[in-house]
């Protein structure tokens, strides 16, 4: 099979030139230096070269070791994308270049500046300064002309090219993580002025959204040797996974380590502080790597292994090779011993931030009502029952960072940094991945006991305020009849993050089992359609498309296929613009549905209502409360606040239901009462709550549905021996798929 070697390349490059910005000054740089053949002659531990095309000259910067003493020449490939477009070969007797004519054993590490002509410029195409993330190299074959080895080559390196340009933008960084929290703030708002309908359908993009995020930054953390744009592309993302480099933190947290008993990395600082050594951003050096070890006695073997696991890999030559988790924490200055504190840190830090807000808002509400700021009335709901609203946006906090603690906690166990770090591990890890649990176990619950009772579960998880401001955030974005479907998102996440964190070594590993969990997701939510409505359903399932796309991608990475290099640069273009459109689309959208809401007069009205019926649960509990003068004033009496609870502890939302519930009926019962008591007074009888045992007849009767006068006239006309239930379903359960 043959493959196009030119419009599929220029046509990627092309477009994606167009929206990036070139810099004022042109330059070629090369940071590291490998080698490409086993026992190779020449190797470096430092080799840092700028061309500048404006003056006509390359500063090299070297550290190098030769053990060749013979005359040679330099056949040269310069390729880009894997596409070869300069082959030469160069006498360095002809270009006088010191050390090279003849060869010497010995060390290389004068700096100097060597001249490029510019006829030898005028051959690089201009795009190569201007296209981001340059996939390009220099393979330099060193071959003797003299002496035993004459006409073979001794020695072969190869640099990597970059032109400075990048798609790892701070801006990028900026604009996606500020998008996605206040689309998460904007929900919470919308929600507190009792606009429901239009909070959840925000707060589930924003969900989708952040996940989508989650999932490119996972694309970063896998073991698999990644095209330059992928690698700055999901690096854009990794604030969503809590990497996030801060100075001093990351210092406090080298302390740390230190003082537990750990050995902190130094990886960072030999490169930024000392300039002594090079860092190949590659994978492709540990298969030399394993080939010079099988010839190794196996305790040494053994012991290589677990050095591998704890640290950077170094190769014989003194440069070092970070890929998967290590990669990113290099491309982010953190040093991969620090990496799993930073994120946790960085997670439980906007845990404490959002309780301290939520509590500052709290707080000038209620000045702000004092001082008759603010209507007496106002976010009266959240007034009432902060500290439950508190619980439940601490719980959505947790599902998101839910992946970024998963994955960095499991791979803390294969790095063992020191003894504190891993019992750290091991508690958050267990810590969070149980309150979730426990949260979807009680959906659950809650759920199972509403069908039981009123063939209907929205009917406890939308009409109780206690159980949907606490638990909400597990099922307030599916369907009523799709409340477990938090199991599979949970499931999802945990299995991606077993695969990052344990098959670090073995790339094929990783692509193949995301191809299957991609596949299963995009599968499942095509055919379940769990989400809310219609759009929220194409939201998620074209989130999950470009997902399933991407995992096949990482496959063709892995070269499994062994396709061209031309294929597998235009593979990685194709990746960045295909998910940088899906994003910015997804973005645009988000923006401007929010927009949209807060700035209409009616939020609930821009969402159609859902077929599950759920918004005739989701009342405003202050506008219930105030409908009955006589159960506003018997609950005052009782030292209760409408419509919440006043326990905190994780299991109080079945006494709250039972008590909400309680006044919801006595409050409907009393209207009944007082348009029918000329009909029959003596039939009047106490109603009961939703959650305690009924008559059949009764679980059909939901307090928001139907006049209080038809609820009064089914009681009244009752027999002792009982009514039938009614033949046909009523709209709230057909809606729902509880029809049967």
């Amino acid at each position: 099979m043959r493959f196009s070697t030119g419009a599929p390349l220029l046509a990627a490059i092309s477009f994606a030139s167009i929206i990036l910005p070139a810099t004022a000054e042109r330059i070629l740089q090369s940071t590291n230096l490998n080698i490409c053949q086993e026992n190779s002659g020449f190797t470096a531990s430092l080799f840092d070269v700028v061309y500048t095309p404006s003056r006509n000259s390359a500063q090299v910067n070297i550290s190098a070791i030769s053990t060749i003493e013979a005359k040679v020449v330099f056949d040269i490939d310069i390729s880009a994308y894997g596409y070869s477009f300069i082959k030469t070969i160069i006498n360095p007797c002809n270009i006088g270049l010191a050390g090279f004519c003849p060869m010497v054993s010995g060390k290389l590490g004068d700096p100097f500046v060597l001249p490029v002509g510019s006829a030898a410029a005028a051959n690089l195409p201009s795009i190569a300064y201007d296209f981001p993330d340059l996939d390009a190299k220099v393979r330099v074959f060193i071959n003797a002309t003299d002496g035993d080895r004459a006409g073979q080559s001794v020695a072969c390196v190869e640099a990597l090219v970059s032109n400075g340009q990048t798609v790892d933008l701070i801006g990028v960084k900026w604009a996606s993580a500020v998008v996605a929290g206040l689309a998460l703030a904007s929900s919470a708002f919308l929600s507190g002025l009792g606009h429901t309908n239009a909070a959840s359908h925000v707060a589930a993009n924003a969900l989708s959204l952040v996940s989508y995020f989650q999932a490119q930054a996972m694309i970063g953390l896998v073991g698999i040797p990644l095209p330059p744009v992928v690698q700055s592309w999901t690096q854009d993302f990794q604030w969503s996974m809590g990497i996030i480099n801060v100075g001093w933190m990351q210092s406090i947290f080298t302390w740390y380590q230190r003082s537990t008993g750990g050995t902190p990395s130094t990886l960072i600082t030999q490169v930024d502080s000392l300039a002594t050594v090079s860092v190949e951003v590659q994978k492709r050096a540990l298969n030399l790597f394993r080939r010079g070890a099988a010839m190794l006695p196996r305790s040494i073997v053994d012991h290589g292994s677990k050095l591998m696991k704890r640290a950077n890999v170094q190769t014989s030559y003194g440069s070092y090779v970070v890929y998967g988790i290590q990669r990113v924490a290099f491309r982010a200055g953190i040093e991969s011993s620090n990496l799993f504190l930073t994120g946790l840190v960085f997670f439980y830090i906007i845990m404490a931030l959002t309780t301290l807000c939520v509590a500052a808002f709290k707080g000038v509400l209620e000045l702000g009502a004092k001082q008759k700021w603010i209507k007496g009335d106002t976010f009266q709901d959240f007034r009432n029952g902060w500290r439950t609203v508190l619980k439940g946006i601490l719980f959505r906090m947790a599902l998101v960072g839910h992946p970024a603690v998963t994955i960095l906690c499991l791979w803390e166990f294969t790095q063992n940094d020191s003894a504190a770090l891993m019992v750290l591990a091991v508690f958050f890890l267990l810590a969070l991945n149980a309150v979730l649990a426990w949260a979807a176990y009680k959906v659950i619950r809650i759920a199972h006991r509403s069908v039981a009772m009123h063939r209907n579960p929205a009917y406890i998880l939308f009409s109780d305020p206690q159980t949907l401001n606490k638990w909400g955030f597990l099922y307030i974005q599916f369907r009523a009849s799709a409340y477990y479907f938090i199991i599979p998102v949970l499931s999802y996440t945990v299995l991606k993050a077993l695969f990052i964190a344990f098959a670090q070594n073995s790339g094929v590993v990783q692509a193949i089992a995301f191809i299957i969990i991609e596949a299963g997701a995009l599968i499942g939510a095509a055919v379940l359609r769990p989400w809310m409505d219609k759009k929220t359903n194409s939201f998620n399932i074209a989130i999950c498309c470009v997902n399933f796309v991407n995992a096949i991608f990482l496959l063709i990475f892995t070269k499994v296929f062994d396709q061209p290099p031309l294929v597998t640069g235009v593979i990685g273009v194709v990746l960045w613009i295909l998910n940088a459109v899906c994003t910015l689309v997804l973005l645009l959208m988000l923006i401007i549905t929010t927009g949209i809401v807060i700035f209409h007069g009616n939020p609930d009205g821009r969402y159609k209502f859902m077929a599950d019926d759920r918004t005739s649960f989701m009342k405003s509990q202050s506008q219930l409360a105030t409908t009955n003068e006589l159960d506003a004033l018997a609950m005052t009496a009782r030292g209760e606040k409408p419509g919440f609870g006043s326990g905190l502890d994780l299991d109080d939302d079945e006494d709250s239901n039972h008590r909400d519930s309680l006044y919801r009926g006595q409050g409907s019962t009393r209207l009944s009462t007082a348009n029918n008591s000329h009909h029959a007074p003596s039939h009047y009888a106490p109603p009961h709550s939703p959650l305690s045992p009924v008559d059949p007849i009764n679980r059909t009767v939901s307090p928001f549905n139907g006049s209080a006068a038809s609820i009064g006239r089914s009681q009244n006309n009752a027999s002792p021996a009982g009514v039938k239930p009614p033949s046909s379903p009523s709209p709230w359960q057909r809606g729902a798929g509880y029809d049967h």
